[in-house]
């Protein structure tokens, strides 16, 4: 069996991929691989697939796959499974650490001291008792509200997947989880209908001016439509670590826009979390391997 690793991961995983088969990160032995690992990077769609003559199974390190057209793929009897759990708590930290920036006034703090200014007069806000409306539910986002309960917040959440949680009440609509927040992540898979979901329509039906945090797809969230939310007041403070593109367009209009704190999609990038996907990818690969699929 030959294991191609076509992006980047952790550099232990080439070694532990050895006990399953031959291991190669030469991407034109693309044709000849039977597993292909990916993370963002590689576009699996129809014209790459069409390129695969043994491949049957592909794994993305992440949760989602939007990079990959499933569906084609297992027409063509190629098997594509991710990592849901392994990123959980990296991309969860990213998350609250971008919403403890923006009320914390931090890059504002950094860049005014770096210029010789003393900026005591800003202040700050506090977490503590404000509402947190989470976009879906699942793994990461769970993780997300398990922390913003520990800061005392009253945790609020939409998914149409989900009936139950643990950890945050649930509402029946994305305008229901939207309308009184304080504070709003974003945890959904891009898709025909979440794409643009965040537009001026939503941004109407929004009482306060929350801050905003993307730390799902760039694409779900209409970027002319957040330069002017952001311009009028209606959103405070945006903070993404995700665009339409890795790295995005120089055209892109919330990079020249104020009011935003932008990380270059860093996530899943924790020592910790690349090497929790490595473990998930060789857990995958037993199992699979044991029910004689690969």
């Amino acid at each position: 069996m030959l294991i191609l690793i076509s992006d980047a991961f952790d550099a232990s995983l080439e070694g532990k991929l050895k006990a399953f088969g031959d291991v190669t990160t030469d991407k034109t032995k693309a044709c000849d691989a039977d597993v292909i690992l990916v993370r963002a990077k590689t576009i699996c769609d129809k014209a790459y697939i069409d390129g695969l003559k043994n491949c049957k199974l592909i794994i993305r390190g992440g949760v989602g796959i939007d990079n990959i057209d499933k569906a084609y793929a297992e027409s063509k009897g190629i098997i594509v499974k991710n990592t849901p759990k392994a990123s959980s708590i990296a991309v969860a930290e990213l998350t609250f650490a971008l919403m403890l920036s923006a009320p914390n006034h931090i890059v504002e703090y950094h860049n005014g001291l770096k210029n010789g200014q003393w900026l005591k007069t800003i202040k700050r806000t506090e977490l503590y008792g404000k509402t947190l409306g989470l976009l879906g539910i699942g793994n990461i986002a769970t993780k997300v509200a398990e922390r913003a309960k520990a800061f005392g917040m009253n945790v609020v959440a939409y998914d149409k997947y989900v009936s139950s949680s643990a950890v945050a009440t649930l509402v029946p609509s994305v305008e229901e989880a939207v309308k009184d927040a304080d504070y709003i992540s974003i945890h959904m898979p891009l898709t025909d209908e979440t794409k643009g979901m965040f537009n001026a329509s939503l941004f109407a039906k929004m009482n306060k001016h929350p801050v905003i945090i993307n730390a799902a797809r760039g694409n779900i969230v209409d970027a002319d439509a957040m330069v002017k939310a952001l311009e009028d007041g209606s959103v405070s403070w945006y903070c993404a670590d995700v665009y339409p593109s890795d790295p995005p367009a120089e055209d892109y209009p919330i990079l020249k826009a104020e009011h935003v704190t932008l990380t270059p999609h860093v996530g899943a990038n924790s020592v910790e979390n690349l090497l929790r996907i490595g473990d998930e990818i060789c857990e995958t690969l037993k199992v699979l391997k044991t029910e004689g699929k690969i």
